[in-house]
């Protein structure tokens, strides 16, 4: 199967070509290269973070219908392959050649990987590129540098030193930076750069016991503000996860529009900030992309999870974004699936959506294509200067 094959018929062929066009994932990460257990499998796809009730499956969810939909052809199987058949072929195939064909099929042309979710069973994104026939780069998680230099640094003032040495080390080989602080402290934090002595005193307190996960709120706020000046040195934007993820997360605090204060804070500075996957607060990012010059955003992971609504979801974020602000991401993780996933949806959804605008007077087929390069391609290239 191929990407054409799950466009809707009658779209002009500027736009289906334009549709059709390798994408760049600008978020995303590794996929296992080990073979997978069905128990496995199903964790990777769902954000639960536990297993079905008793006698039900992770399979019975949108995604779970659009893996048997969709990715079942590109495996050699029929449309709508039950789980054990489709679990079975993939351990025939094996990790590598399903992640080959997967990968391909998606029709990207550009991983950008944060490899804040480490492991050896995930690809790096050399690994990525080389399976999926496309370029790659790293988006660097600042919060896992933190967590190197917190484990290293003895000391408070060394602490602040050697974090500021070591994001400008990295962010001298990356596409980019990335922001958990949805997970850590919710996203509705003071925007203003912590005093140094705030920073060493809750550094003090950070160095007692450097192996726990970063919470503190102060150094939080000094970890963003480093990786604001990490980013401004190297003119790259800071991606920050928002909305739907897994049940680490407290929802209502990953609301876009709470970082409001900071991107007021941050728009003098000039550091893009892309909103990250945004579900159900997809229309605050829209508004904040609408009216922040530096401000962008995509809708990631809904895309795939919310699968054949998706096209709604898509439908949505255009009320309101400027179309030079919008992105393509899968936030493929764990199985290749989520890759394939995300880029097809990604395609419908955007081809549906033309397609109604087009049927409507509002917009030329030479417009809807502009669109369509701008929110697959374009955009990312321009942004992230790939």
């Amino acid at each position: 199967m191929t990407p054409d094959d799950a466009l809707p018929a009658g779209l002009p062929g500027a736009v289906r070509e334009a549709l059709l066009a390798p994408l760049v994932d600008h978020h995303c990460h590794g996929v296992r290269r080990d073979d997978l257990p069905r128990a496995r499998f199903e964790a990777l796809i769902t954000e639960a973070g536990s297993p079905p009730p008793p006698g039900t499956t992770h399979f019975d969810t949108p995604l779970g219908a659009a893996i048997r939909r969709w990715c079942a052809p590109v495996l050699d199987l029929d449309p709508h392959a039950p789980p054990a058949v489709y679990l079975a072929r993939r351990t025939e195939l094996g990790a590598e050649e399903v992640n080959r064909r997967l990968l391909r099929d998606a029709g990207i042309a550009a991983f950008l990987v944060d490899t804040g979710l480490g492991g050896p069973e995930l690809l790096q994104p050399a690994e990525m590129g080389r399976l999926a026939e496309a370029a790659a780069a790293e988006i660097v998680r600042l919060e896992q540098v933190e967590q190197q230099v917190a484990g290293d640094e003895p000391t408070a003032v060394g602490y602040i030193d050697r974090l500021a040495e070591t994001l400008a080390g990295r962010a001298a080989r990356a596409a980019g930076l990335k922001s958990i602080m949805a997970y850590r402290h919710g996203l509705g934090f003071d925007p203003a750069r912590p005093s140094r002595g705030a920073v060493i005193a809750a550094a003090n307190r950070r160095l007692a016991d450097p192996k726990e996960r970063l919470t503190d709120p102060v150094l939080l706020r000094h970890l963003l503000w480093a990786g604001v000046d990490a980013a401004r040195e190297r003119g790259l934007p800071i991606q920050f996860h928002c909305g739907y993820g897994d049940p680490d997360l407290d929802l209502h605090r990953a609301d876009p529009s709470l970082m409001t204060g900071f991107l007021r804070a941050l728009q003098p500075v000039g550091v893009p900030v892309v909103l990250l996957h945004c579900y159900p607060y997809h229309r605050q990012a829209a508004y904040l992309a609408a009216v922040f010059p530096h401000v962008y955003v995509d809708v990631g992971l809904a895309l795939t999870y919310t699968a054949a609504g998706s096209a709604a979801v898509l439908g949505e974020l255009l009320e309101l974004v400027p179309f030079h602000k919008q992105l393509f991401s899968s936030d493929c993780y764990g199985v290749a699936e989520t890759c394939h996933l995300g880029a097809l949806y990604y395609r419908r959804g955007l081809a549906r959506a033309l397609a109604s605008r087009i049927g409507e007077g509002e917009w030329s087929a030479a417009d809807s294509a502009r669109v369509a390069h701008m929110i697959g391609t374009g955009n990312a290239r321009r942004l992230y200067r790939i």
